[in-house]
């Protein structure tokens, strides 16, 4: 006899690194076709359930799992910090390990247990050229030809990142979408606003491609550490003031390290008629 007590529909976690929010669902055992529609509801928050990026863990043959990302308009994502730790955490909690290692669109990420209830993952190395960011065309990415003088990065996804004096007085939701959309970047780009406070210090101010303004974004952070490092304002190792909290980056031999908390919030369960409706 079934147990109508028993949760019917797809479960999903939902977890946050510094505010920087994600609802995750674990497909290695029970899968489900993530489609940009069912994307796009999900992270509406207030007929959804909310989120700024959406992450499907899968089974993977040479890793412990493999991630996809959503952005909250549907759009792919290859790279996302953030959520990367979070999964990381979790994986690492289920199965003991203190250190483990995920594919993404970025390719293998490790990550590692940092003490502390920390979590640490390598990003992978920055990409510098312009043909690897992408840029529509040849330019130098330390000095890309847009207006205030921004740097470009590849961190798996796109970024320009500029330096202000003051970060506060930024109007991101005025000037995120409007270098997002600029014509240099083909596939968008996540839109970084840095006030340098020390050598090893930053405050950071986001716009993240195909989502907004998030109080947090690993791979935000890394970018903007690499942009300020290659401008020599800071050193290769800085704390990342976000909206949400702090994040370390180290940008070091083998690739950027980021190192933060992480947050399990609670579980749930999408019901067969929202998936039904936005399969």
């Amino acid at each position: 006899m079934k147990d109508s007590s028993a949760p019917q529909g797809l479960p999903f976690m939902k977890m946050h690194g510094l505010g920087n929010d994600f609802v995750v669902i674990d497909a290695r055992r029970r899968t489900l076709p993530v489609t940009a529609a069912l994307a796009r509801a999900l992270g509406d928050r207030h007929m959804g359930v909310g989120f700024d990026q959406l992450a499907v863990i899968e089974e993977d043959p040479g890793a412990e799992a493999r991630l996809t990302f959503y952005n909250a308009d549907g759009s792919l994502s290859a790279a996302c910090g953030n959520a990367t730790r979070c999964i990381a955490r979790y994986l690492m909690d289920e199965s003991a390990l203190p250190s483990l290692t995920l594919r993404t669109e970025r390719g293998l990420l490790a990550a590692e247990d940092a003490g502390d209830g920390l979590t640490r993952i390598n990003m992978g190395a920055p990409m510098l050229d312009w043909d690897q960011i992408p840029l529509a065309e040849p330019t130098d990415t330390l000095h890309l030809p847009v207006p205030g003088d921004p740097v470009g990065t590849g961190m798996g996804n796109p970024h320009c990142t500029f330096f202000v004096k003051d970060a506060e007085a930024v109007n991101l939701a005025a000037d995120g979408p409007a270098f997002e959309h600029h014509p240099l970047f083909p596939q968008r780009t996540n839109v970084e606003f840095v006030q340098v406070l020390s050598h090893d210090s930053i405050r950071l101010r986001i716009w993240e491609r195909g989502t907004g303004i998030t109080l947090a974004s690993g791979s935000c952070s890394c970018a903007a550490a690499v942009a300020a490092a290659r401008r020599g304002l800071t050193g290769r190792c800085v704390t990342v003031h976000v909206d949400g909290g702090t994040l370390q980056i180290d940008w070091r031999e083998d690739g950027v390290w980021m190192t933060g908390p992480t947050a399990h919030v609670f579980d749930g369960w999408l019901t067969p008629d929202f998936l039904a409706r936005h399969a």
